[in-house]
């Protein structure tokens, strides 16, 4: 999200415990949603109670932007494809591996035939078909289309120039689906994991409407569990689905996900032995990382401002952002703030995600300007004083709802005020969902979003920002940073070493003109009882599969 992806977010510093892919504002790729509890029942039984920092805004795989959704599709819907352990495309809806043309552009995939909905209808190739011909439909809104233009004729189906059923995908027979690709892509068989690639049952959609998705009652898994219950802003509730073909693997009888904002109620539901995991605060680390339950580690989203040059003409001003920028001391914040294993970054890339042709990390290829530096930052602001004519600005500054996200847009508030004499923010705190509607629609001056990767590739965070991308939200624009990313989506996928550097070279335009502030990147510091076991994290697309989870040895 990175993702989710997309992505992301306010769980990372609250509750959660964890943090993946996609959307932290939009996919925002923004926020790993839970930790588990044991069953209040006691002894073995399989029920895990989670943690979630937010609700889940939409259980309709074609309009879910955010890391929240993704995770609960992790476990109710199985695309053709899942992630392992590893994050290696394993084999889920598809019967094996895809047959491929010799030019990698055409697969045909054989679907198994025990796969079932929760309904009781098989899941078949039409399923797929339908969803992804829904998700490309310009009438669908689905701000996660892009990430489906590999292919063959999405883009134009997806700008209104071709109809749907013009889209690369077909059912052969209900078992075997082909695809054809614009061209042939490296990662694409993970990205088949992704949620926006799930199935959909078209008869079940059409006939909840606008509702499909919104409630229990309104969604359809065919995966190891179903959303059996769900209360908005409280809790939801999965449980498993006894129509999943490998249901023999799923030891879990119910997931319970309690919306829990409050970073000192969580912790309290640990301590007295209602919760199995939860993420810890900057305070709560060094009493706890001691514990033989204390575990830590570092995610690969990153968290950073967005600067949205529509909304406030001032921020169209290069060296208004650059001030801003390098005005924030984010080494003080990860040590102090968050003190959980974040580590400062100035890239829009994390570390240790990728690396490229030549052993190296991606990130060793990337120079950013964007280090804190108070001196630096009151130049830039002086020159973009004078460039405006003006000496005083005042930004609204969005950010969560959740506990400590006041604590750390204080922290933001005071480094920029101190530095940049003249500067004001002013906090505006949304719950999650409102939050990523209003990035959405423009409608912020700056924002503390997060992105989790979708997929293995650094296209997952690039492509973000190309012009009028639809998480781009900040209303900058670059020919040549278009035409670099273009370039690597398609006549370099087969010139590797140069493919590699013409990603590093787009960042490194990209940071130099500060469209976003990076923060930190994601590091995770949680206690979890040593009785939960197989609990799966994943680094892209949904932030954990709990598929083969169990409790063993709960005393």
């Amino acid at each position: 999200m990175k993702k989710k992806s997309t992505l992301f977010l306010a769980s990372l510093i609250a509750v959660s415990g964890f943090t993946a892919a996609c959307s932290s504002s939009g996919n925002d790729k923004d926020s790993k949603s839970g930790s588990g509890t044991a069953s209040k029942s006691g002894g073995n039984e399989q029920v895990l109670h989670l943690l979630s920092s937010s609700d889940i805004p939409s259980m309709d795989s074609a309009l879910a932007t955010d890391q929240v959704s993704f995770d609960v599709f992790n476990q109710t819907l199985e695309g053709l494809y899942t992630l392992d352990k590893n994050d290696k495309a394993v084999p889920g809806v598809a019967e094996g591996e895809p047959q491929k043309s010799a030019d990698g552009k055409t697969w045909t995939i054989k679907l198994r035939k025990d796969a079932k909905w929760s309904n009781g209808d098989p899941v078949t190739a039409n399923d797929f078909v339908y969803s992804w011909r829904r998700t490309l439909d310009p009438k669908t809104g689905a701000e996660y289309a892009y990430i489906m233009y590999d292919l063959k004729n999405a883009t134009a189906i997806n700008e209104g120039k071709l109809k749907p059923e013009e889209l690369g995908v077909k059912a052969v027979d209900d078992h075997t689906l082909q695809i054809q690709l614009e061209k042939a892509v490296p990662y694409f068989q993970e990205l088949l994991a992704f949620g926006t690639f799930m199935p959909q049952n078209q008869k079940f959609v059409e006939a909840k409407g606008d509702k499909y998705g919104t409630t229990a009652e309104n969604t359809l898994s065919n995966g190891p569990f179903v959303l059996d219950k769900w209360e908005t802003e409280k809790e939801f509730v999965l449980k498993k689905n006894d129509k999943y073909w490998d249901k023999d693997k799923v030891k879990l009888k119910e997931v319970n996900y309690q919306i829990i904002k409050d970073t000192n109620t969580a912790l309290n539901l640990y301590t007295t032995g209602k919760v199995d995991s939860v993420g810890l605060t900057a305070e709560n680390v060094d009493k706890y990382k001691k514990d033989s339950d204390f575990q830590t580690e570092l995610d690969a989203s990153t968290y950073f401002i967005r600067i949205n040059e529509k909304k406030n003409k001032d921020l169209a001003n290069k060296n208004l952002r650059l001030a801003i920028a390098k005005s924030i001391n984010k080494e003080k914040l990860v040590d102090t703030l968050l003190n959980n294993g974040s580590v400062a970054v100035d890239t829009l890339m994390p570390k240790d995600f990728v690396k490229g042709p030549d052993g190296k990390d991606y990130i060793d290829g990337v120079k950013s300007p964007l280090n804190y530096d108070k001196e630096e930052a009151k130049k830039y602001l002086d020159k973009a004083k004078a460039e405006l004519g003006k000496d005083k600005f005042e930004f609204e500054y969005l950010t969560y709802d959740a506990d400590t996200s006041k604590k750390a847009a204080e922290y933001v508030k005071e480094q920029i005020e101190s530095h940049l004499p003249g500067v004001t923010l002013k906090i505006k705190q949304q719950p999650f969902k409102q939050k990523l509607a209003l990035e959405s629609k423009d409608d912020y001056e700056l924002s503390f979003a997060g992105w989790g990767p979708d997929y293995p590739d650094p296209m997952t965070f690039l492509d973000m920002f190309v012009t009028d991308g639809t998480h781009n939200q900040t209303g900058w624009s670059n020919k040549e940073y278009d035409k670099m990313l273009a370039d690597a989506k398609g006549p370099l996928l087969q010139k590797i070493d140069e493919r590699w550097k013409t990603l590093q070279d787009a960042e490194n335009l990209f940071l130099k003109d500060a469209v976003v502030v990076p923060m930190y990147q994601a590091g995770v510091s949680r206690l979890r009882q040593e009785y939960v076991k197989n609990f799966v994290t994943h680094k892209f697309a949904g932030d954990s599969t709990l598929k083969e989870a169990y409790i063993e040895g709960k005393k």
